[in-house]
């Protein structure tokens, strides 16, 4: 007899999806009506002083070190339950994380590294930004076109990166730069050492920003993993957040889905309240279904990384149709409320040129759906195999 499949949240992980939940609509939910004004006048949603009180606030109820190793001090909840976090966490626009995280790939690093860079990232010493893309090189990551040149005990980087998350508030970097004559490699390069960067100004309230390098000096200690080995580091990097982003924005597509159901349930047009009508009902009904499609593939592609499993064709499944999905869902959110959806009273506007990065960045949707095509052309995935 086969075993059967069981679905259901084991009781620890109800209480901390709940208890994430309750923080989330306790603490964060509130700060919504000042993150507005703040994006509004110009100023970044949230201060480091607020961030660092509601993290340190979430501290207090376990809530630190989501994915983290325990060894760190981390709750290592693995991939299931911190996908199911940022379902909670996307249920609002207030760009929150819990702290005591850092990038995977800093793991990676020697035991200076990790006491220079590492440990202080999870504590929150320290910020880090990841910088792969460049103007030239940006879904063909191997197109990169820095250069780093050995002068005796050091490196000297030249080039530019471009949409760089973080890359205005951090002070060091994980740049990729082609290491002559070895290929591509990874160096923690420190603010200090003369790197400087731009803010890039966007639709959304996404803020990358532009990295320059010119004549950086870096010690040959600073190289991070083994020399040319920097763009497999790089799709660990890229490959462990994939399916975080539709994980968010299922979050963010439940909270809309809810304020378009209670609000047509009390606009009236023609007698009657628009919930009543069959064009509204659809699109509440397909919104409905398409969110619940995406929690499953996100979840089995997070089930995949915490089975051990090459988890890289069904990340791009569910990417793919995470960002498809919240751009609809929304899309449908704004044309139920009308032209109150398109006003800046409401936060439906900002989540519109919000999740409209979803099908860009991390990959693009055309990427997303080459990789597809091409795993199952050449045999890397097979139809029919979910499970093994």
């Amino acid at each position: 007899m086969e075993a059967a499949v069981d679905f259901s949240l084991s009781v620890e992980e109800r209480q901390i999806r709940d208890t994430v939940r309750a923080f989330v609509e306790r603490e964060v939910m509130p700060l919504e009506p000042d993150v507005l004004r703040n994006e509004r006048a110009g100023r970044p949603a949230l201060g480091p002083d607020v961030v660092r009180e509601l993290q340190d606030k979430a501290r207090k109820t376990g809530l630190w070190g989501i994915n983290t190793p325990e060894e760190y001090g981390g709750a290592a909840l693995g991939p299931i339950m911190s996908a199911i976090i940022a379902m909670e966490l996307g249920r609002t626009f207030v760009p929150f994380v819990f702290g005591g995280t850092a990038d995977n790939i800093l793991y990676a690093g020697t035991e200076e590294q990790k006491r220079r860079y590492l440990i202080p990232t999870i504590e929150g010493e320290r910020r880090s930004c990841f910088a792969i893309t460049e103007p030239g090189a940006g879904s063909d990551a191997r197109n990169i076109r820095a250069r780093a040149v050995r002068d005796g005990a050091e490196w000297v980087i030249n080039g530019e990166k471009t949409f760089i998350t973080g890359g205005s508030e951090a002070d060091f970097v994980m740049v990729f730069a082609v290491a002559e004559p070895y290929g591509v490699t990874c160096f923690l390069v420190d603010r200090d050492m003369g790197w400087t960067s731009e803010p890039i100004p966007t639709m959304g309230q996404w803020g990358p920003a532009s990295l320059v390098f010119q004549d950086v000096r870096v010690p040959e200690e600073n190289i991070l993993g083994e020399l040319g080995k920097g763009f497999e580091l790089a799709m660990q990097w890229i490959g462990q957040g994939r399916y975080m982003i539709p994980a968010r924005a299922i979050g963010s597509a439940e909270r809309m889905l809810g304020m378009a159901i209670e609000y047509a349930k009390i606009r009236k047009s023609m007698g009657q309240a628009i919930a009543g009508y069959q064009a509204i009902q659809w699109m509440i009904a397909d919104s409905q279904v398409e969110i619940e499609a995406a929690k499953w593939l996100t979840l089995y592609a997070a089930w995949r990384v915490q089975q051990g499993l090459d988890a890289r064709h069904a990340a791009s499944i569910a990417k793919l149709n995470g960002a498809v999905m919240a751009n609809q869902v929304v899309d449908r959110v704004l044309q139920i409320h009308g032209g109150m959806g398109y006003t800046k009273e409401l936060p439906i506007e900002r989540w519109y040129r919000e999740l409209r990065l979803l099908r860009i960045f991390e990959g693009t949707d055309e990427i997303q759906r080459r990789t597809i095509a091409r795993n199952l052309i050449k045999g890397h995935a097979r139809l029919g195999t979910i499970g093994e």
